[in-house]
Formats: structure tokens, sequence, C-alpha cells
């Protein structure tokens, strides 16, 4: 299992944000978690990923108790979570913001790699190439959304965190991330934590699906099992 999450709570203050959650993603796959805005998705991922500091429960990664890490050094490990908002550097060019993408790896990284690393996302992403001395404040939605993934896999992750990546995007956009993400998971066989409110499209590429609401998980299946649940139909796909 490459991320095991168990018995997991959070707080803002006083008030839980999440509460006894239990999570697996086994190591190949893509995994969902879904639900409504304000369930507690985004602060799972960042209570996975180090950016905020659980209250109960156990965090492992590749089998190692990664609860207290601080985010550079779950980076270092191979777990890299792209954020909801993108958080670009808006005055920086699209190739400065994948070369800081690098950085916790510089040191054991030569040039052939770098070029490779972000060689690959050019390759995944053509519209960076062409784009790749524009200023990142000046591109498109759809493209700072791909920058912002590309910049996290130049740091060639074995888990990435997808926070709401096709929030605010066009459909034929959105169309668009969603296949690059099965493409990267069967080319580079990475794994996939993904937080999505579009319900529909998330399953349609996971293997398995969480359902949050008010904190907690409330199902968990195999992705097309709970695409075709009564409850996840009639709430969050809108059929009767």
């Amino acid at each position: 299992m490459l991320l095991e999450v168990i018995g997991l709570e959070s707080r803002y203050g006083r008030l839980p944000a999440i509460s006894d959650v239990n999570l697996r993603v086994p190591k190949g796959e893509i995994v969902a978690v879904i639900g409504s805005n304000g369930a507690g998705k985004s602060t799972l991922l960042k209570t996975v990923s180090g950016h905020m500091p659980p209250k109960e429960g156990s965090i492992f990664f590749d089998e190692k108790d990664v609860t207290f890490f601080p985010p550079w050094e779950l980076i270092r490990l191979g777990m890299v979570l792209v954020p909801e908002g993108r958080h670009l550097f808006g005055s920086l060019s699209v190739e400065e913001n994948l070369f800081l993408g690098t950085f916790p790896h510089r040191k054991n990284m030569g040039k052939e790699d770098l070029k490779r690393r972000i060689g690959f996302v050019y390759n995944l992403f053509s519209r960076l190439q062409e784009r790749r001395k524009q200023i990142a404040k000046t591109l498109s939605g759809g493209e700072q959304q791909m920058l912002a993934v590309g910049r996290g896999l130049v740091s060639n992750p074995s888990l990435l965190l997808l926070d709401e990546p096709s929030l605010g995007l066009a459909p034929l956009i959105k169309r668009e991330i969603f296949e690059t993400l099965v493409r990267l998971h069967k080319e580079k066989d990475t794994t996939v934590l993904l937080v999505e409110q579009d319900v529909k499209g998330a399953l349609d590429i996971a293997n398995r699906g969480y359902l949050m609401q008010t904190g907690r998980i409330v199902l968990e299946d195999e992705a097309k099992a709970l695409s075709q649940n009564p409850a996840v139909q009639r709430i969050y796909l809108g059929r009767m």
C-alpha cells in the first residue's frame, strides 16, 4: 500500500475539519475523493501532505510513518501536492516555474535529468512548450492549471495529490486535464489521489473512490460501483 491514512483528524482551532478518516491508496491506482464543497476534501490533502498538522491518527507513505513530516521532506520521499488555486509564481515564466518544481531534488539532479523531466512535461502539455517563455500570470486558466500540474510532475513523484484540478475550467479543458491524468498513469505508473467536486469526471478515470460528507468518509467502493450507487447518482450526478 503506497498511502494509508488511519483515524485521521484535523481541526481549525477547536472546530473539527475532518474526523476519523481512513483511506488507502494502492500503488499504481487513481483514487478519487469526491464530495460537495466544504466536505473536508482539501483539508484531507493538506493534512496528508504535511501542510496542516493532524490532531489524531496516522499517515503511512510507502510503509513509513510520515504523520508529522513537513511538506519538503514528503516531496523528497515522492509525495507531491498540486494545491487548489494553482499557487504559481505569476511574475515568472512557464519554464522558470517548472525549474522551481525541481528545487527539492536539485542537489542530486544533473542537467540531463533536469532537461528530461521538463521535456516530459512539455510532451504531456504541448501548449506549455509553446509558451515556455511566457509570464505565468498571462496564461489562460487552463494553461495555468497545466503548469501547476507540470510543476508537480518535474519532482518525479510516486504519489501525486491533486486538489480540484478541474475547478473553474471550461468543459473542453477539463476533459483534457482528466485525459492527461490517465495518460500519466499509464505511461509513468504514477499513483494519483484526486480530490474533485466533478464527481462524474473523477469517477470516470479512477480505480476506487471515497465519498466525504461533513469531514467524514461515508462511502467507499470501486469507482464504477460508487458511480452507480443510488445516493451518489441522486445527489451528485443529478439522476433519479
